[in-house]
């Protein structure tokens, strides 16, 4: 999540064109707790335009493409998107609950990622590192203990 974008100046930034359905996207996007799948972005988006699935698809593609959302694997074999690192938006992993479906942000201070080390023993470039923790979210835990 990051409240702090201008979305207009990112999309600026890397010569795009701020439509306001690319505006739309990336502010779904941004502006959520945690990385959303395409669907949720649609549905999200359709409260208050007309919007169509492949424009979305076609947005986030362009919008990965050059390098302001990061499309990352989750549990379930769908994609889920998030801000890519930035100087407001610091990298960190991610929370997945095999029972509902939930990708959350953790605290880039919960997890640490330090490539350094990587780096220096991996003799090729490190574009990116994904770290997905899987379990079973608090809701999902308080759901079971009734069962």
């Amino acid at each position: 999540m990051s409240r702090q974008c201008d979305y207009r100046r990112l999309l600026e930034s890397r010569q795009l064109d701020s439509t306001p359905h690319r505006l739309a996207v990336l502010a779904a996007v941004g502006d959520s707790p945690g990385p959303l799948r395409a669907q949720d972005i649609l549905v999200q988006l359709r409260r208050t335009r007309t919007i169509n699935r492949v424009t979305v698809y076609r947005i986030l593609d362009l919008l990965v493409e050059k390098g302001l959302v990061e499309r990352m694997s989750s549990g379930d074999r769908s994609f889920r998107y998030g801000l890519s690192p930035d100087v407001h938006h610091r990298p960190h992993a991610h929370f997945y609950c095999t029972r509902c479906g939930l990708m959350e942000c953790l605290a880039e201070d919960q997890v640490e990622i330090d490539t350094e080390p990587l780096a220096r023993a991996f003799r090729g470039v490190i574009d990116k590192v994904e770290i997905r923790l899987d379990g079973t979210c608090k809701t999902c835990l308080r759901g079971r203990k009734g069962n």
